[in-house]
């Protein structure tokens, strides 16, 4: 129903969803706003608190002249389930104004006008009774004896007009309904991932038995010093359970495993335990907690893989096998994907007991959630309903609201999104096959503008599937271009482990696979080796963590904006953040050569007032990637040669006024 004065589109208004935002984020607030006739209008927007108490009122401005579309930034406090309404209004005195100041030079009606502006000006004085200045204004209105421009010039002079642009008298106030906005904490949007498998570290390959031997999470925990120390934040690792043997994969996705091989970490359980049971070759549910504690200790957090799937060898098979599809020769479905086929895992069919179902996979992840784990990321949630998904997440939420689910789902748009409005805090995005410079532009838009109101990226450049083109050919240039966009790009980014010591050997020409895949067998990395020998990027990616944590640009989304350069492959982007004092804003300004393997030069042209300077100043901007310091200007010419220096990092210390 349109009230009297029409509120409509108002942004941002997630359907079948709530808005996200962080702890301290500020977010835009937009909404069409007009009335009948030519008289002033006024908007603002409400924030109200998960208390329900309403916050201050924030005024909304016209966005561009004669759009009648207003908006502003408002920013949240606390985690918790707020709420906001838009605001519409008549405003008296900004139409008197408008009147006066056409009626009173030409002399008309200027005893009526100066009386009504006086009467107006009594109102604000009743309304504000510190400000007695406003009913002596009132009294100078009806004084004849002044000439009638002089009465009009302090009745419209800063002191009116800062008081009613403050405190704006309101009549026939309109309001629309309120809006959610779920804010969380602030890991949600920010934070940077290490993922790495436990098993790994510490293996040995060549025991005296002659079979491999898993490291554990013993072992697992002496990588964990170096992790801390590249930066990250987080440290993420595929399941931990207990892995079954009928159908056990072998190296490279062998149907047929050979003895020792440690089967597929995702074909979750055996006569050992499932969901809720570690693999006794990594310790025990003690040794998980001390290796929590160590993470901790190193000021990270654990992100723990949630995969809702079985292994034939599953205490679930035998226990509810109603969780499960069967054929109509008696055997359960095991998953596929055309032509491939995962004889070693079942999946849950959630059609068939969804109540036991649901009981069952939120008691897993109170389990995990008990033995100090905060993250979950959640294997393949697109191939489960979404439904299932809202209502588990609300429940977490409920209890836990600093519980986060990133949605590893690389499908459709129309499902990732999906996802992110049933209440994923994060999700895997198309980053990894963006590798182009319209390409990126044109995905980091949509990602940085109306998808932010309920979607937030995490940039993988590689995952322990997926080994892009771009990196199996591009070299050791191809691994630091991509690091630099994922960190630079998107709040949150992360690498799987041998991401540093820049692997790029594929299964087969073609394939995304890697060779000797990390998911199929044991792979121990001989990191001291490869810090010896200088085989490694970690320098670059530590500097990179580094830089996002100290520069709070880099930690928001919305505020990315791209710049023109007259080289297809050559990139150009800003991130700017409003300085919370009267000190210099923080400005982080990234050039990248995107071609891996040759030197491209272009010009860059800034647009300076998106980096909050005037058109024609001159900047200092200083790499932090070499140490040196250039001044630039509007236009600027740039050389980056991949094999010296994929990318500059600028920051932006001053602007040095225009040139002479």
């Amino acid at each position: 129903m349109i009230g009297r004065f029409p509120i409509l589109d108002v942004a941002p208004a997630v359907e079948s969803g709530t808005a996200i935002a962080v702890v301290g984020e500020t977010f835009p607030v937009s909404a069409t706003v007009f009335r009948e006739g030519h008289d002033a209008l006024g908007a603002g927007v409400v924030l109200y608190d998960p208390d329900g108490r309403r916050q201050p009122l924030v005024l909304l401005r016209e966005l561009a002249p004669g759009t009648d579309r207003y908006g502003a930034d408002v920013t949240v406090v606390s985690e918790g389930r707020w709420s906001f309404a838009i605001e519409a209004w008549s405003d008296p005195y900004a139409t008197w104004r408008h009147n006066a100041e056409i009626k009173i030079p030409i002399g008309q009606d200027v005893d009526l006008v100066m009386e009504e502006g006086a009467r107006l000006l009594e109102r604000v004085a009743r309304r504000v009774p510190r400000r007695p200045a406003m009913a002596e204004i009132a009294a100078v209105l009806r004084d004849e004896s002044r000439p009638a421009m002089e009465r009009l010039d302090l009745a419209v002079s800063a002191a009116v007009t800062e008081e009613l642009a403050a405190r704006p008298l309101r009549e026939l106030v309109t309001k629309s309904r309120r809006f959610p906005v779920t804010v969380s904490r602030k890991r949600a949007l920010f934070g940077s991932w290490y993922e790495f498998f436990p098993r790994s570290e510490g293996a040995v390959l060549d025991t005296e038995d002659g079979e491999p031997r898993s490291g554990t999470f013993a072992t697992a925990a002496e990588r964990l010093p170096a992790i801390a120390a590249m930066g990250f934040d987080v440290v993420y690792l595929p399941p931990v359970h207990p892995v079954g043997h009928s159908f056990r994969k072998g190296r490279n996705n062998a149907p047929t495993a050979q003895p020792g091989d440690p089967g597929s970490v995702w074909a979750i359980g055996s006569y050992e335990g499932g969901h809720d049971a570690v693999h006794p070759d990594l310790g025990t549910i003690e040794d998980f907690d001390a290796f929590v504690a160590r993470t901790r200790e190193l000021g990270m957090e654990v992100a723990l893989d949630l995969a809702l799937q079985a292994s034939p060898d599953h205490p679930w098979v035998k226990e509810h096998p109603e969780w499960f599809t069967v054929r109509v020769d008696g055997t359960i479905a095991y998953a596929e994907n055309p032509p491939k086929k995962y004889q070693d895992i079942y999946p849950l069919n959630f059609d068939k007991d969804p109540e036991g179902i649901f009981a069952e996979v939120n008691r897993i992840v109170r389990h995990w959630m008990a033995h100090g784990v905060r993250v979950f990321r959640v294997d393949n949630p697109h191939t489960k309903p979404v439904a299932f998904w809202e209502r588990l997440l609300a429940d977490v939420a409920r209890t836990d609201p600093d519980v986060l689910f990133l949605a590893e789902a690389f499908t459709r748009p129309a499902m990732m999104h999906t996802l992110a409005k049933a209440g994923f805090h994060q999700s895997y995005t198309y980053f990894t096959w963006r590798n182009e410079k319209e390409e990126l532009e044109e995905y980091l838009r949509d990602l940085s503008g109306d998808t932010a109101a309920y979607m937030r990226p995490n940039f993988f450049p590689n995952t322990p599937d997926i080994l892009h083109a771009y990196l199996q050919h591009g070299g050791r240039p191809a691994f630091e271009v991509r690091a630099v966009l994922a960190a630079t790009l998107s709040p949150t980014w992360g690498i799987y482990s041998g991401y540093e010591l820049c692997e790029n050997q594929a299964v087969r020409p073609g394939s995304e696979e890697y060779l000797d895949s990390e998911k199929y067998q044991y792979r121990p990395r001989d990191w001291d080796a490869a810090e010896a020998t200088q085989m490694t990027i970690t320098p670059l990616i530590s500097r990179l963590n580094y830089l996002r944590r100290s520069h709070p640009a880099l930690q928001e989304l919305r505020n990315l904006r791209f710049h023109h350069v007259d080289q297809p492959e050559i990139i150009c982007y800003s991130k700017r953040l409003a300085a919370a004092d009267q000190g210099p804003d923080d400005v982080v300004l990234v050039v990248a050569n995107l071609n891996p393997h040759h030197a491209r030069e272009a010009t860059v042209r800034l647009d300076l007032p998106a980096l909050g300077f005037a058109p024609d100043d001159r900047i200092t901007v200083t790499d932090q990637l070499s140490g040196l310091s250039y001044q630039w200007a509007e236009a600027n010419y740039v050389r980056l040669d991949p094999h010296v220096q994929t990318a500059h990092v600028f920051t932006v210390t001053s602007a040095v006024g225009a040139p002479s």
